[in-house]
């Protein structure tokens, strides 16, 4: 691929989802866009830069942005956020929304779903503590083929072995064929939408807990300040924030702060203590 074309494609991810490409990447671009190019009865992408500059059509420039925007996933990804929210987070949140028993959770970039039916399990799992409360999951991505992915709730054994013990496949998985379905009261417990980072976010209503993470590290400073600051608008002073072990909001946005002794996650600058002390 020659710069021009490089640069021409990246210029178009960029304003479509935030995605930065260095130019050392554009193998990863030429790897990923051959499939699309082939889909298209494209040669090659040559030919496939010279429809885009030619006409732009929308389905072609929604399946290259589709196909360099989906992003690895796997169950209860690092473990380390999961224990905390179950054993600080979600218990001291339910003690401060007593009095109107409602917890909104968005796990944002959610990819094949792997992320938001994590923190499904994990809140069944916690049993009584949350009976009688309205649990709302919401969970969004720029890609509809990987939401439709994520509504089927149908994993290889590949990724069902991907951070997932084995306890909790036998528990809440059936085996169809060579794959694994997830039950459908876990499935049930999250709501799947299409959405565009870069898009605003008060059409999707305030969240107690954010999960965005290992998204940032695919924007420029100026995006991840404008995202950063769209979430924290959507977020009550005693909200929580996770990032990915990669990701920081130092120097980025005034907006959050570290949670001392929690890494990877940020509370509301100003705002009410998220923990306490653990």
């Amino acid at each position: 691929m020659n710069t021009a074309d490089f640069q021409f494609l990246s210029a178009i991810l960029k304003q479509r989802s935030g995605l930065v490409l260095t130019e050392e990447k554009a193998y990863l671009l030429e790897s990923r866009l051959m499939p699309v190019a082939r889909k298209f009865g494209f040669a090659g992408l040559p030919e496939l830069v010279a429809m885009v500059r030619e006409d732009r059509p929308e389905d072609l420039l929604c399946d290259i942005t589709e196909a360099m925007t989906t992003n690895e996933s796997l169950f209860f990804r690092d473990m380390k956020p999961f224990e905390q929210l179950r054993s600080l987070v979600i218990p001291q949140l339910v003690e401060k929304r007593a009095a109107n028993r409602t917890l909104r959770i968005w796990s944002a970039a959610a990819s094949s779903g792997q992320e938001p039916y994590s923190i499904g399990i994990l809140l069944k799992e916690l049993g009584n503590l949350l009976e009688g409360w309205d649990i709302q999951i919401l969970a969004t991505d720029i890609s509809a083929d990987m939401l439709n992915r994520a509504r089927a709730g149908l994993y290889t054994q590949f990724e069902v072995q991907r951070g997932l013990p084995i306890a909790t496949l036998v528990k809440y998985f059936k085996q169809v064929g060579e794959k694994w379905r997830l039950d459908a009261n876990i499935r049930s417990m999250v709501k799947f939408k299409e959405f565009n980072l870069l898009d605003d976010t008060a059409v999707l209503g305030q969240f107690d807990i954010v999960f965005c993470r290992n998204v940032l590290i695919y924007f420029d400073q100026q995006t991840k300040s404008e995202v950063l600051n769209r979430i924290s608008s959507v977020m009550p002073n005693d909200g929580v924030l996770y990032l990915g072990g990669a990701e920081t909001v130092l120097g980025i946005t005034d907006k959050f702060v570290p949670i001392t002794g929690h890494r990877g996650m940020y509370a509301i600058s100003g705002g009410e203590p998220a923990l306490k002390s653990a």
